[in-house]
């Protein structure tokens, strides 16, 4: 009887909590849908609002035009190698500074701990920023932009939770075998930890990817622009019709088509890399969020 009473309600909560779901869901594709359906669409039916999730008057002219833009191919390339570059020596750091902090015996680790944790809550500002990137000759260089936001104390912690799950007995017994500080992390501790580098990794390349305010400031030379400035020119600058005049001289494709189309392939392959290492950011984000 206590199993019959219980299963309705277990029922209703499963119905409720599916069409939350369901619901949040639905709110966060419905944006990504309707931006492709637009970029797909014809302009008039954007221009009149008809444009759900489906295209209408299928089209692929916005694409074109986009992909036929001269500064696209170069702040790509500029784009990817500010994303691996930066990601790269993120890494590295993150590694450097959560090891140490893992380790229970390390003199002064509190302090050390307390110095990482300081930047979460106050920062130097944008002006002082400035003035250190300046002053070390960073400005129109790719270090001006992966060098300043290249470690985040957030990211250290997670990392350090994890290095603290790893089971103290694993480094203990490569000591025992001859290995150095050094070879524990790089043999041991580094290879388990994958799932979680591959996490930090991935927040790190979002970031890097769809920055481009450090781009607008420390850089002046256009061959340098990474692809966001090329969609902030588009979409907020509003400079879509100069573009179609100057580059494409054809007047009759409307503005939106081309800020859609922009959106997509701005955003299309950071997104596409996602379903490669789903495996590891679901591991490596749980894992590296508990202690257990």
């Amino acid at each position: 009887m206590s199993v019959l009473r219980i299963r309705p309600w277990r029922l209703m909560f499963v119905a409720i909590n599916t069409l939350f779901l369901g619901a949040v869901v639905l709110l966060t594709v419905y944006p990504f849908l309707f931006i492709i359906a637009a970029s797909l669409s014809d302009p008039l039916y954007i221009q009149q609002g008809r444009v759900g999730v489906i295209p209408m008057g299928l089209q692929f002219d916005a694409y074109r035009r986009v992909l036929e833009y001269p500064m696209l191919g170069r702040a790509y390339l500029n784009t990817v190698v500010y994303t691996v570059v930066g990601t790269a020596i993120s890494i590295v750091l993150t590694v450097c500074a959560a090891y140490p902090i893992s380790r229970r015996n390390l003199p002064g680790r509190k302090l050390m701990t307390g110095f990482i944790l300081l930047p979460m809550l106050f920062g130097g500002g944008l002006i002082p920023t400035y003035l250190v990137v300046s002053a070390l000759g960073m400005r129109n260089t790719i270090w001006a932009i992966v060098i300043p936001a290249a470690i985040s104390s957030f990211y250290v912690f997670i990392q350090r939770t994890f290095f603290e799950q790893i089971p103290a007995e694993l480094e203990d017994a490569a000591k025992i075998d001859g290995c150095s500080q050094l070879q524990c992390l790089l043999r041991i501790i580094l290879p388990l930890s994958v799932p979680s580098l591959v996490t930090i990794g991935l927040f790190y390349a979002v970031g890097q990817w769809n920055s481009f305010f450090p781009a607008m400031i420390y850089l002046n030379d256009e061959e340098m622009f990474p692809v966001q400035i090329l969609l902030r020119d588009i979409v907020i600058q509003n400079q879509t019709d100069q573009m179609m005049v100057d580059v494409f001289d054809d007047k009759n494709l409307i503005g939106e088509s081309i800020k859609y189309s922009t959106l997509v392939v701005a955003t299309l392959p950071i997104i596409a890399v996602y379903p490669f290492i789903q495996k590891y950011f679901v591991q490596g984000s749980m894992m590296g969020s508990i202690k257990g």
